[in-house]
């Protein structure tokens, strides 16, 4: 699915794929009423998928994540709460209200352990752990892993989100004006204080 999305031209490659990229390119339906609280990555398909993608999802089994990263991607794993999720699906909707971007929840406590875990690539992990389990799955697939610091979109490769972060390039607090098309920073220490990791 996510190859015929980017052979289609309805994923970009080019840029980091998260929740709203999958629900502009019609890949998922989110109804937060039902509790969707994102997206999980199944097998099918990774055999064919060859793109090089940096993708942000909810839940992702190992063999997925060996079919990114086989494909000189980078996968990450991060929770968001049904507000978050609710922005992340609908941003239009979210930007429309006026409201700033509220700071993404961290995940309950019966999900740290997976979120922090580095062979789940969790959003919460050390980086560097990430690096040594990139490198172990790749020795169990049985693929060579290349070096991301080489190639020439690893500007790209390794951009991530803060871990209270919603949108990219987008901070929390931050409000979207999109009558005047401008973005509006707070400036008062306390609000900075609040928003900030």
């Amino acid at each position: 699915m996510l190859q015929y999305l980017v052979d289609m031209g309805r994923l970009n490659p080019e840029e980091p794929v998260d929740l709203t990229s999958l629900v502009n390119a019609r890949a998922v339906t989110i109804d937060i009423i039902k509790k969707h609280y994102g997206v999980q990555l199944v097998s099918e398909g990774k055999d064919e998928f060859q793109a090089q993608l940096n993708i942000e999802v909810q839940w992702a089994t190992e063999d997925v994540i060996a079919a990114v990263e086989r494909n000189s991607g980078v996968i990450t794993l991060g929770f968001y709460d049904l507000q978050s999720v609710e922005a992340l699906a609908h941003p239009l909707i979210f930007f429309q209200r006026g409201l700033p971007i509220m700071r993404r929840s961290l995940p309950p406590k019966d999900l740290v352990d997976f979120y922090t875990n580095p062979e789940n690539r969790g959003y919460l992990s050390d980086p560097e752990k990430v690096r040594k389990a990139r490198f172990d799955l790749a020795q169990k697939f049985g693929y060579e892993l290349p070096d991301l610091s080489k190639d020439n979109r690893y500007q790209m490769l390794s951009m991530r989100k803060d871990p209270r972060q919603i949108f990219y390039g987008l901070q929390p607090g931050w409000v979207v004006n999109l009558k005047d098309k401008t973005v509006l920073k707070p400036t008062d220490e306390g609000l900075l204080e609040y928003y900030k990791s």
